[in-house]
């Protein structure tokens, strides 16, 4: 059965999502990401993918507070991401709580940094962010495009010991328009023993079932959640099963 991983992004310690990774179309669904954190922890979620969006500006985490909050005050499986440049980024990030972190900008611009990473805290802790777009790597909060594709990053990485791989379709990111299914069915045929976690574009669970026909092993779902086009009551009978 396919994890379900549901999806909180902060930007001044709200909940909130982005369409396109534009900080421009920002919608704020909730003041206190606990709650949802809750909600989603009552539901029977095991896994929750947290994301510093002003960190991910900033260039070094920020919304820490936060995920010593929800790391401290649920049970959730959080996995931690945006604005991890530094070793005293990441420190603060497991120090606060996190289980694993995600990094994807730091992997292209400093190797050496995620690469040290790696060798510190192991492979099972640190999760490579493959963002794509036309199959391209883009970084910086997804403003800048690369000249790398997808397929050879995320195998660069995979050399190295990494397996759990975030890989999400910019194009479709925060607009409810089905998940880039094709894109990661390629990716765990090019790259075989990967744990790809789809993200981006899910809108009911129609498109997760579909992902899970495709084999995948994982999917990040927000905005899907916050809009109502998949409820808590869906996603605890689908786990229950």
């Amino acid at each position: 059965m396919i994890e379900i991983i549901p999806a909180i992004d902060i930007i001044d310690g709200k909940c909130v999502r982005l369409s396109q990774g534009d900080y421009n179309q920002k919608t704020i669904y909730n003041s206190d990401p606990l709650e949802v954190a809750k909600m989603f922890e009552d539901a029977g979620l095991k896994r929750l993918h947290l994301v510093d969006l002003d960190g991910a500006k900033a260039h070094h985490i920020v919304n820490q507070a936060v995920l010593s909050r929800i790391a401290n005050q649920t049970g959730l499986i959080v996995d931690f991401g945006g604005g991890l440049k530094s070793d005293e980024d990441l420190k603060i990030a497991f120090e606060s709580g996190a289980a694993m972190v995600t990094g994807g900008s730091i992997a292209v611009k400093s190797p050496d940094i995620f690469l040290r990473w790696i060798q510190n805290y192991g492979a099972d802790k640190i999760i490579l962010g493959a963002d794509a777009k036309d199959e391209m790597i883009a970084v910086t909060g997804w403003q800048e495009q690369t000249e790398t594709d997808i397929f050879s990053f995320i195998n660069t990485w995979h050399s190295q010991g990494i397996t759990k791989i975030i890989s999400t379709d910019i194009s479709r990111d925060g607009m409810l328009q089905g998940a880039a299914t094709d894109l990661y069915t390629k990716i765990l045929a090019a790259i075989p023993g990967t744990y790809l976690i789809a993200s981006g574009g899910v809108s009911s669970m129609a498109d997760i079932l579909e992902l899970q026909d495709a084999g995948i092993p994982a999917v990040i779902t927000g905005k899907a959640i916050y809009e109502g086009r998949i409820t808590m009551a869906q996603i605890t009978q689908f786990i229950s099963r």
